[in-house]
């Protein structure tokens, strides 16, 4: 299997973190054999769509779907979700990540050694800047970004790690949310762009966010395009776990590095162990009686544990949610599998939605039920609508 293709298997905190502790049992090696014999089915459907032999992507979604084993849900529907979506923008034609816009293509020194690619689209008036999914690159908004050109002056970043842009080795956090959000800081730096609306797309919500916290004088404004979630602001009801790890790591790096009151942050540090393992105790069972799945790459891992806790954002913010999913490609097995993740699936982009609403009160929040994950493209006409009325707002 490419690593292209890894990348967008389903990926499930509980898998992600699976260790080999659970005895290779009969049940298990059955698993273990049938997976196999998916990834096969998978790679060949893979092969088979990019080279136009399918219509459409029903059969590569089938065997997505049959890797996950009925009745042991991981409880992360909105990984699945996202994976379905990806899958179909990946291989589909019509969204292939090209140079097929009108933009100017510069790369902008970020720091010694590290330079992104930064598209410039043109256009006049208070400045926009767009910022992809991971593993995505700027391009991914190729058709959608020139729709604002006549009252905004619009560009799109591709971060670190991503497409051209430098591919540095992690190292020393370097791809943190608040590092990567520096990153955008910098380019605006660089170009002398003032004040911009910041518009990301799934985990770009985190870089938002950084810089809404950190710096709020730096924006007028933050448009999340199903991004505002977990690790865009934290909500302590559904805590990430990653973020939690993060916030230990950093407690310890304080208390390492000295200058601190080692026993107030001794204390506090017990508090954040505590914390952690309440969470992690929350998501065993997600963990049991899953397979593991091929490691990230090195970037994806740093990014993944890169994630960090953000609690205000004083920021004007547009946050647009595909709520629930669109989960017409997933096939209905009739046991009760797409019922279920459908449901989970509505309580939890609801719970993101109230947690955004509550945490950020001048929020407006706006939820289009089944619409893909890449929401700005299944719905393109509504969520250009919904930016252009905010973007008016702004004063």
């Amino acid at each position: 299997m490419s690593q292209k293709m890894a990348g967008h298997r389903v990926t499930c905190q509980a898998q992600r973190r699976m260790k080999e502790r659970h005895g290779r049992n009969a049940i298990w090696d059955h698993y273990t054999k049938r997976q196999k014999s998916h990834a096969s089915d998978l790679r060949q459907s893979g092969a088979n769509w990019r080279e136009g032999r399918y219509g459409d992507p029903s059969l590569l979604v089938s065997n997505l779907v049959a890797t996950v084993v009925p009745g042991e849900s991981c409880g992360r529907s909105e990984e699945l979700v996202f994976s379905l979506d990806c899958i179909v923008h990946t291989f589909s034609g019509a969204s292939a990540q090209t140079d097929s816009s009108p933009h100017k293509v510069q790369f902008v020194t970020v720091e010694e050694g590290v330079q992104l690619e930064v598209l410039d689209w043109g256009g006049s008036g208070r400045p926009l800047i767009f910022l992809a999914g991971a593993g995505d690159t700027a391009h991914r908004f190729d058709g959608f970004a020139p729709q604002f050109t006549a009252h905004h002056h619009v560009y799109g970043i591709t971060r670190r790690g991503s497409g051209a842009s430098s591919k540095s080795a992690p190292a020393n956090g370097n791809y943190s949310a608040d590092h990567l959000g520096d990153d955008v800081l910098a380019v605006m730096k660089a170009l002398q762009i003032d004040r911009p609306v910041l518009v990301g797309h799934s985990i770009a919500g985190q870089e938002l966010s950084s810089i809404g916290s950190r710096l709020p004088e730096k924006v007028s404004g933050l448009i999340y395009l199903d991004a505002a979630t977990g690790f865009a602001l934290y909500d302590p009801a559904h805590p990430p776990i990653e973020i939690e790890m993060n916030d230990i790591k950093r407690r310890i790096d304080e208390i390492e590095a000295g200058g601190v009151d080692e026993q107030k942050k001794l204390l506090e540090l017990e508090a954040a162990v505590a914390r952690f393992e309440t969470v992690l105790h929350q998501n065993n069972p997600e963990v049991a009686n899953m397979p593991p799945l091929p490691p990230r790459s090195p970037i994806g891992a740093a990014m993944n544990i890169g994630m960090q806790k953000y609690t205000s954002i004083p920021v004007p913010a547009l946050a647009i949610y595909a709520c629930p999913h669109n989960w017409d490609r997933l096939p209905d097995d009739g046991a009760g599998r797409k019922a279920a993740l459908v449901a989970d699936d509505k309580a939890r982009c609801t719970a993101w939605a109230d947690n955004f609403r509550h945490g950020v009160p001048s929020a407006r929040i706006v939820m289009i039920p089944n619409a893909d994950h890449y929401v700005y493209l299944s719905n393109e006409a509504q969520v250009v609508t919904e930016i252009k009325a905010f973007l008016t707002s702004l004063h």
